[in-house]
């Protein structure tokens, strides 16, 4: 039996902080004693463990939506959660890939540009998977710079390429002017030297961040394995037994 403050000391949280997962849902709900205390269990140990584990490879939000999926037995959609994040992570590996091809073109003083002509504001954000009002902030930040046709955004090759790169360094938690000076180095093919460099940085954080997923993902399995195992052991009464 734990209270709050047992469950919170092991991650540096605040008994308060235990308190509002299980009020959120990302923890089973507490019993209470006779005086109104709540007590907690190994399985509240185990859903905090879980959800404290998934928080570095998944982020918050998406940590707590799987928790509160697991614990209302959608346990399909939790999974679908999971697999959408693993998407993201290889769609980051391959954009990486795909810089670091740039740059070996950039060597050689070749700009990189994707196949195909100008694309609009609207497919471009679909294409990132991000708003239009975020390629607006870009552009006011100096990274993006695309011409315009009857007053329309139109986006070249380069710029998409550009957007792309711009992408992964806001997911590698990079600042928009740094972004917007790596940019510049591109433009202006002064150096391959910084961007990768840059480059090894991005492919260790993925690296890191799939770590963590395989942290979290074996985390949530202990806690399902724990719950079930624990449901199993409960009696069922036989022939009146029990009643």
């Amino acid at each position: 039996m734990y209270r709050p403050v047992d469950l919170a000391r092991p991650y540096g949280l605040s008994a308060q902080a235990v308190r509002n997962y299980e009020q959120r849902g990302m923890i089973p709900p507490a019993t209470r004693t006779a005086s109104g205390y709540r007590v907690y269990t190994d399985e509240h140990a185990g859903a905090l463990r879980a959800y404290v584990a998934l928080v570095p490879g998944y982020g918050h939000r998406a940590a707590g939506e799987i928790m509160k999926l697991v614990l209302r037995g959608e346990l399909s959609t939790a999974l679908a959660v999971l697999d959408a994040a693993h998407v993201g992570l290889q769609r980051d590996r391959e954009t990486v890939d795909r810089v670091a091809s740039a740059a070996v073109v950039l060597a050689s003083c070749t700009p990189a540009t994707p196949a195909g002509g100008p694309v609009s504001i609207g497919v471009l954000a679909h294409r990132l998977r991000v708003s239009p009002a975020t390629l607006r902030k870009w552009e006011r930040a100096g990274i993006l710079a695309p011409a315009r046709t009857r007053g329309a955004r139109a986006y070249s090759p380069d710029d998409v390429r550009d957007a792309e790169l711009a992408h992964l360094l806001r997911r590698g938690g990079y600042q928009l002017d740094h972004i917007a000076a790596v940019i510049e180095q591109v433009h202006a093919a002064g150096g391959p030297g910084p961007l990768a460099a840059s480059i090894d940085q991005w492919r260790e954080r993925i690296t890191a961040r799939g770590r963590s997923m395989l942290t979290g993902s074996a985390r949530l399995a202990d806690y399902l394995s724990f719950v079930e195992l624990t449901r199993a052991a409960v009696p069922v009464p036989v022939d009146g037994a029990g009643l």
